[in-house]
């Protein structure tokens, strides 16, 4: 189910006290957006809020009225949302959430008791690059392509018959999705398959696009970690087994130091170039098996299946 967050965020600017309608636009939708803030953005009842609220709120938001003037992004959504679904066989409760955010993730997936969802923040999707709101200026025809990526993470975690860690460790969390949690506790294996399937159905649902958009790369970015594959996987087969929100941050995370991200005294493995490897690591796989069964698998099923199969190069279009 589409959930449209936009009219009420922007009512939210008309008013005459903008951080005070702000506060009630997160009581009103308070399970949803306090697990975003605590995913994405900090603690919600922490000290520095108020100072994003208000920059949020003061934000110039010219470039995000004219692209839903000229978009009907409700409708680009819900039709990501059904491609999706059929892709993965999945008829469970969803919401695909559109909204405003507060500078932090262009998209992402939550779960909140037990129900999954996918987000998209609109900002970012304007084609217009914007240091008020720290928009990336990304075309709103990346949408699907970035959405079917979160809802394909939604299911991983809440499909009854998913056999996934995540799974397992959000049921745990009594349907709480933590990206702090489960990078905590989730072996490096699951966390990086999670990704790659993501990537993939994203690209079975949005085709077309350059290889590297799939992963969040720019092109320079997407070379270097191809280049880098082989000594990356050897390093990396040390970790696979292993469990510490480090990982998580090494391999899946930007901003993470140099000195983190050291192969060799004078290599240094790209930011997230744990997408890429995890997309290698689920194509042999998802290609036996299709992806309604790889969704759902357990990190080990992936692997057994994935070593006894044809692995293609799948990971997109070059341009």
């Amino acid at each position: 189910m589409v959930i449209n967050l936009l009219p009420e965020f922007l009512a939210v600017l008309d008013s005459s006290d903008r951080v005070g309608a702000y506060y009630d636009y997160f009581e009103r939708h308070r399970p949803l957006l306090h697990a975003y803030w605590d995913n994405y953005v900090i603690d919600p009842s922490g000290p520095h809020v108020e100072e994003i609220v208000r920059l949020t709120t003061r934000a110039d938001r010219d470039d995000l009225r004219a692209t839903l003037a000229r978009f009907d992004i409700v409708g680009l959504a819900e039709r990501t949302e059904d491609a999706v679904r059929e892709l993965v066989g999945f008829g469970g409760p969803l919401d695909v959430v559109l909204m405003v955010g507060v500078g932090a993730a262009n998209a992402g997936e939550l779960v909140v008791d037990g129900r999954g969802t996918a987000f998209v923040c609109l900002e970012h999707f304007t084609s217009v690059q914007n240091p008020t709101t720290q928009g990336l200026g990304l075309d709103p025809e990346l949408i699907p392509m970035w959405l079917a990526h979160e809802i394909a993470h939604a299911v991983r975690y809440t499909a009854p018959d998913s056999r996934s860690e995540m799974h397992t460790l959000i049921d745990d969390a009594d349907g709480y999705y933590s990206y702090w949690e489960t990078g905590r506790r989730a072996s490096l294996r699951e966390l990086l398959v999670n990704e790659g399937l993501a990537v993939h159905v994203s690209r079975l649902v949005s085709p077309n696009h350059a290889a590297w958009e799939y992963f969040g790369y720019q092109r320079k970015q997407f070379q270097r970690v191809r280049e880098l594959e082989p000594m990356i996987a050897r390093v990396m087969a040390h970790d696979l087994d292993r469990n510490g929100l480090g990982l998580r941050l090494r391999y899946l995370s930007g901003g993470m130091s140099d000195d983190a991200r050291t192969l060799t005294p004078d290599v240094v493995m790209p930011e997230r170039a744990g997408y890429y490897m995890g997309a290698k690591l689920v194509e042999g796989s998802l290609l036996a098996r299709g992806p309604a069964w790889a969704v759902r698998a357990s990190a080990s099923e992936l692997s057994v299946v994935g070593d006894a199969a044809p692995v293609p190069n799948v990971a997109g279009r070059a341009r």
